[in-house]
């Protein structure tokens, strides 16, 4: 998925107020710009880190800048967690997710229950019908990716639902897209949210797919690319 809106390099000075940064672009230019995630983006800045922002020309937006990415020094870290499905739909559409290749139809935010799942896939071939979940992973120890960054009831639900689905015969998939390149493996973080850690597990066992697929990151695009290994 390559950046459509225009890019600039920039410094972070200070995150605050959840959605708002205060940014000094190579340029010299002072910027505040949204900050699109929820999280608590531990691991993923700190002041004077380098960073990627988009620039929207756009006079209904109270903030002209987008924070895209970060750089710690070693890789980018991709922070707009609303780039996180179109890079996993994009993924889907080109089969480069191996373990969910052939599908034809591809159908997002499919109704369950009380609950949307990200991906529905279905084929005319000899497939299952299979339900995807999808979660954004920046969180690190060492060179572990870990999610969830905090304690997550919303990410326990949808493992329960993909653990119902599996038992009413379907497939199902939790898949980590992990936003960055200094990590070589994914766990869950059994010391933020040891109920989910318990969950993912239980999960493992009653069939569910637990996938993790690394991003390649530039300024220019980022690809869901490769598969690491997942540890729980």
């Amino acid at each position: 998925m390559k950046f459509t809106k225009k890019t600039s390099l920039g410094t972070i000075q200070k995150r605050y107020k959840r959605f708002l940064s205060d940014i000094t672009l190579d340029s010299g230019e002072q910027i505040n710009a949204h900050v699109p995630n929820t999280g608590s983006m531990k691991e993923c800045w700190g002041p004077d880190w380098k960073v990627l922002v988009t620039h929207a020309d756009d006079p209904k937006r109270k903030l002209q800048y987008t924070l895209e990415m970060t750089h710690n020094g070693n890789s980018w870290i991709c922070v707009n967690t609303g780039l996180t499905n179109k890079l996993v739909h994009e993924a889907l559409n080109n089969d480069v997710i191996s373990e969910l290749a052939g599908y034809e139809l591809i159908k997002p935010e499919k109704k369950y229950k009380e609950s949307r799942i990200d991906f529905f896939l279905s084929s005319h071939q000899n497939m299952e019908d299979c339900y995807v979940e999808v979660k954004n992973v920046t969180l690190i120890d060492g060179e572990k990716a870990l999610f969830p960054d905090s304690v997550s009831t919303r990410g326990q639900k949808h493992l329960k639902d993909l653990m119902e689905i599996k038992e009413q015969g379907l497939r199902a998939c939790m898949l980590y897209v992990v936003n960055r390149t200094d990590v070589n493996s994914f766990s869950p973080a059994k010391e933020i949210d040891p109920t989910y850690a318990q969950l993912l597990a239980e999960a493992q066992e009653k069939g569910v797919e637990i996938l993790a697929y690394q991003c390649s990151l530039s300024e220019e695009e980022i690809l869901l690319e490769s598969p690491i290994e997942v540890v729980l």
